[in-house]
């Protein structure tokens, strides 16, 4: 069984990356971008990249990674959540990263892991494991290609088999597309030049599955985090907010809102640390899809209820575009439709448990 608790070593980590975030993190900088998207945000990642080596955090270390796993990637991802942060954590050091280690590639890993470069796996952001087609030339909307350097795209090869290349950035045509989230920015991909194959045949599609599945896992604890941001956040403001001469948290109808939204907090901390540890354990297929079918459905919804009950539970503070509840909004809205909707997740996870979907 695996164990769902964090160990010291994810705690430090844990510790590291927060205190990184509020001191080089500007907390109005998620809200501004959806009115300067063109803000650069690139020294946070070189930050988090260089100090504390989250480039390579999957990366073995004899290809200079740290030679972590899953559950410390999910650590970072719940940290990452709270912030609503702009930095390609998931699209490149967890999704891509996934993809070239499933692939067995050993020229663009160290550079990834030294924060030189970043990747993107060019597919739909709505991509699923088991749930995606190779690109035919364009491919919209990709999260985390604006920023790249590398471009992974699954292709279809000689003899009407998957060929994952990598392209270079000359390589590609990028044209920005508006995002609810202008955190996580998305963008339609062109493909433009030939590249080269990093894997073909049934090896590429085990590396594009693995990359997808991994993304669902982890993104789950991204999801964690900005839920319990949410949830933190509000229960102090009902300490402070007075009305009727009463902190507003003193009220019955305020305590039972929170109380269900804590218990919902619960099953979404289980749900998300046994996706990233099942992942990181390396059990059986059935067990690992069921994990992470499991957490897309739960975790995506869960998310967005927290942002909208800390919103409404805000009141007319939480109404006003300035207040960051809204940032976390968002990015739980636009979490629940990546790497395949709450939909699409419960009804995989009924055939993988062999329940009629009526």
């Amino acid at each position: 069984m695996t164990d769902l608790l964090y160990t010291d070593v994810e705690e430090s980590l844990r510790s590291s990356v927060r205190s990184t975030l509020a001191r080089s993190l500007d907390e109005d900088l998620p809200a501004r971008l959806a009115d300067e998207p063109d803000t650069d945000v690139s020294g946070l990642w070189r930050e988090l990249a260089e100090q504390l080596g989250l480039a390579g955090l999957l990366v073995p270390e004899s290809l200079g990674g740290v030679g972590a796993g899953p559950r410390e990637a999910a650590v970072v991802l719940e940290e990452l959540g709270r912030a609503v942060a702009p930095v390609p954590f998931l699209t490149s050091a967890v999704i891509a990263t996934s993809a070239l280690l499933a692939a067995g590639d050993e020229e663009l890993l160290p550079q990834l892991a030294a924060g030189e470069r970043t990747a993107v796996l060019v597919l739909p952001w709505t991509a699923r494991r088991g749930a995606w087609t190779p690109v035919q030339g364009t491919a919209e909307p990709v999260a985390g290609a604006l920023g790249a350097d590398v471009f992974l795209v699954p292709t279809t090869g000689e003899g009407g088999v998957t060929s994952l290349r990598a392209l270079g950035r000359d390589e590609v045509e990028l044209e920005p597309i508006t995002s609810l989230d202008m955190t996580r920015p998305l963008a339609r991909v062109t493909v433009a030049g030939q590249g080269s194959e990093v894997a073909s045949g049934q090896a590429a599609d085990e590396a594009v599955d693995a990359a997808l599945a991994a993304g669902v896992a982890l993104l789950a604890s991204e999801q964690l985090g900005l839920a319990q941001w949410c949830l933190e956040t509000t229960v102090e403001y009902a300490k402070t907010r007075v009305q009727f001469a009463r902190p507003i948290g003193s009220f019955q109808a305020i305590k039972h809102r929170l109380a269900d939204l804590y218990l919902l907090l619960v099953g979404t901390q289980a749900t998300a640390r046994q996706a990233a540890g099942v992942l990181a354990d390396g059990g059986a297929e059935l067990e690992q899809r069921i994990a992470q079918a499991t957490a897309g459905s739960y975790c995506s919804d869960a998310a967005v209820h927290a942002a909208e009950e800390a919103l409404q539970l805000h009141g007319g503070i939480g109404m006003t575009w300035e207040h960051r509840v809204h940032t976390r909004l968002k990015r739980a809205k636009a979490d629940q439709l990546a790497l395949g909707t709450p939909e699409r997740h419960r009804s995989d996870l009924a055939a993988l448990v062999d329940l009629p979907v009526a």
